[in-house]
């Protein structure tokens, strides 16, 4: 895919799926890859944090053929480098991770990068600072990042105004079906949804589930 084809599945996404390494067994990763694309999944992310680079690595290598039959976005937590060995189709990178600009020269114009973001100055920031998209939360607290304060529903609809009309933004963290109504209803167009997904008993029926509760953007 070009940068303006990845663009433009980003634009249309309504639900970003992430084969987490907290959840996912290695010998697992092309099982839930091949549920949460089966489900509607319009993002996969791989994130694997403390985990040997060449796992990550084997684990990418199974995930970006799934993506690229299905013509869906693959992206890789952290790594640009490695992003571009393995010919996803963007990096996602933290608050900590270094400057969009330093990133952009290591992965070249044609990938697509994302900013985990916490706060609506930290979202503009990085719309000013040419990320492609970014997520925006945790919204509740999350297992998924432990230690992390929520910030609540608040900045949701202010975000989408200011800085969603212009790119793709994904809210992110504790989201799940005894929520979602109100995500959306803060405001919120697009969301990430990690442990509730990969715990299911049916990770494929579950993610087509929540994909039918978010709206079109």
């Amino acid at each position: 895919m070009t940068l303006a084809e990845r663009r433009n599945r980003l634009a249309h996404a309504r639900l970003y799926g992430i084969v987490d390494f907290g959840y996912v067994a290695e010998s697992d990763v092309a099982r839930v890859t091949a549920a949460l694309l089966d489900g509607g999944a319009d993002v996969i992310q791989l994130r694997a944090k403390g985990i040997a680079l060449e796992v990550i690595r084997k684990a990418g290598e199974i995930i970006q053929p799934f993506c690229k039959a299905a013509k869906i976005p693959f992206i890789l937590n952290d790594y640009p480098e490695m992003a571009v060995e393995l010919g996803a189709d963007g990096v996602h990178i933290g608050q900590d991770d270094g400057a969009i600009i330093k990133v952009r020269k290591l992965v070249g114009e044609e990938m697509l990068i994302g900013r985990s973001t916490h706060s609506f100055p930290q979202a503009k920031q990085a719309l000013a600072d040419g990320a492609d998209y970014i997520g925006f939360g945790p919204l509740y607290p999350t297992p998924t990042k432990e230690g992390r304060p929520a910030i609540g529903l608040e900045e949701v609809s202010r975000m989408e105004e200011e800085v969603g009309v212009y790119l793709p933004a994904f809210c992110i963290g504790g989201i799940k079906p005894s929520n979602l109504a109100e995500v959306i209803a803060s405001g919120a167009r697009r969301c990430v949804i990690v442990s509730h997904l990969l715990r299911a008993p049916d990770i494929s029926a579950e993610t087509r589930t929540a994909k039918s509760a978010i709206p079109a953007p």
